[in-house]
């Protein structure tokens, strides 16, 4: 097998593409020549925002399209689109997600709807994709799929208790596909600490400074930071399912 391995023609898709972790990640795929589609939300803003992401990209015959992760059916029309498009599904990579700060030691305020919801979208979404292109993934006979975790998953400290328990689940979550699906398709996971990105609302430059500064690093990540050890999954890790890749600077050290 030439190492590393070429993505070249490769199907990926990138679930939350629109975002800063899943547009970086896009467009490292598609300059590795890899055959690009992006998911975003209903709305015709959304609709631009993965167009312009679309125009950046190296390389052709990228895509993108409405889905919602909370929604299968939704799921099951982008499959079947994607079906009728490229005929196949190398990668599937999931960074759509949410989260909403609440203090841990605020219990009321962790709402029963705010926890429903964390999990509707950061845990059963994730899965709902990976059931929903399975069939394609393991079709390809070398099928990848990478989840985006989060160290606070293990470190019990993010921005609230219910996103660390669904970053919590993916990991575990990945660990039992991983078995479960192999040897066609492997399963991974890429756990960043904090990202420069507006994921977390509330948090800007001021936050930044202030974990970098106790980071043995000494800076927090970069969305490209993280979207490298994506890309290393499908073109360097190659015998390596099951596992959660940490990307944090030291953070959780």
């Amino acid at each position: 097998m030439p190492y590393p391995v070429s993505l070249k023609d490769k199907v990926v898709l990138v679930v939350g593409g629109a975002g800063g972790i899943g547009a970086a990640t896009a467009r490292q795929f598609a300059a590795q020549g890899a055959k690009v589609v992006v998911t975003h939300r209903a709305g015709e803003d959304k609709a631009q925002a993965a167009a312009g992401l679309l125009a950046t990209l190296d390389g052709g015959d990228h895509a993108a399209f409405a889905a919602d992760v909370a929604d299968t059916p939704t799921l099951i029309a982008l499959r079947d689109a994607i079906s009728a498009r490229y005929g196949r599904l190398d990668v599937l990579v999931n960074t759509a997600g949410f989260t909403k700060p609440v203090p841990h030691g605020d219990l009321d305020a962790l709402t029963d709807e705010l926890i429903d919801r964390m999990f509707e979208v950061n845990w059963r979404g994730q899965f709902a994709a990976i059931r929903t292109f399975a069939p394609l993934l393991k079709a390809a006979g070398d099928g990848l799929i990478v989840s985006v975790s989060s160290i606070a998953g293990i470190s019990g400290a993010g921005s609230s208790i219910a996103y660390c328990a669904t970053k919590a689940g993916i990991d575990v979550m990945t660990k039992s596909l991983g078995r479960a699906l192999a040897p066609e398709i492997r399963v991974l996971g890429v756990s960043p600490g904090v990202v420069d990105t507006g994921f977390v609302p509330g948090r800007g430059a001021e936050f930044n400074a202030k974990t970098a500064a106790t980071t043995p690093l000494k800076r927090v990540a970069s969305a490209d930071d993280v979207a490298a050890a994506i890309l290393a999954c499908a073109t360097h890790l190659t015998f390596s399912t099951g596992s959660t890749i940490i990307v944090d600077g030291g953070r959780i050290l």
